[in-house]
């Protein structure tokens, strides 16, 4: 992470770079998940991404990214619910300037990224390639990512509903998108062929996303 690194603008200002998250909720040698909270007319602050990342989004408010290398900005329309994945990009700030606040689960790939630990990868035999319901006939999941390295479903249980889902052969991520649930009990990794009962609610909320690192099935 470059958070304290000081950089030059073209302009020849010299900037401090900050975090690329509010604070961290979660971090293993293969993923680090920040939380980002910026209220209307917040701004995150100069930040550089040295790994790939997915974005999550939980609540949702116009915003911008602004370059300091003096690119053009970048107008942000999210969808709660919705994902993007993309890679390392130059330094960036992002800037709320709607009036809802702005919520995200930031996930960090760091085998894909500067961060990488190097660490092996044995997926267990006996595990099926592809993730899974286990429940028979229509589940309400849609893909909003799918991607070599990446694919994010969107989940959306009704009213006291519950359904079981397993992992294929790589590490996922299930993150709870209500914002009512507290952000550390709302993040669960799984292991290869594991599998994770998403809780059922009293009323239908935003749902969950389910993130697979796929790129370890290759």
């Amino acid at each position: 992470m470059t958070a304290g690194t000081t950089v030059t603008a073209p302009d020849g200002t010299e900037v401090v770079l900050g975090e690329i998250g509010t604070r961290v909720l979660l971090e293993n040698p293969r993923v680090r998940v920040w939380e980002v909270a910026l209220d209307p007319g917040e701004a995150q602050g100069w930040h550089l991404h040295h790994n790939p990342y997915v974005v999550l989004c939980l609540s949702t408010s116009p915003c911008h990214m602004d370059w300091l290398d003096g690119s053009p900005a970048r107008q942000l329309s999210e969808t709660v619910g919705g994902s993007v994945y993309r890679p390392v990009s130059p330094v960036h700030m992002l800037t709320n300037h709607g009036d809802a606040a702005y919520r995200n689960r930031l996930i960090e790939v760091l085998d894909l990224g500067e961060e990488a630990s190097g660490l092996p990868y044995d997926v267990p035999q006996g595990v099926a390639t592809g993730s899974s319901f286990a429940e028979v006939g229509e589940v309400p999941a849609k893909v909003v990512v799918d991607e070599d390295d990446v694919r994010v479903q969107h989940v959306t249980p009704d009213a006291g509903e519950s359904y079981t889902w397993q992992t294929g052969a790589y590490p996922a991520l299930v993150v709870d998108l209500d914002l009512e649930t507290e952000p550390l009990a709302g993040l669960v990794y799984l292991e290869p062929g594991e599998s994770y009962t998403l809780p059922a609610k009293p009323s239908r909320t935003s749902g969950y996303n389910l993130v697979e690192l796929r790129y370890f099935s290759r």
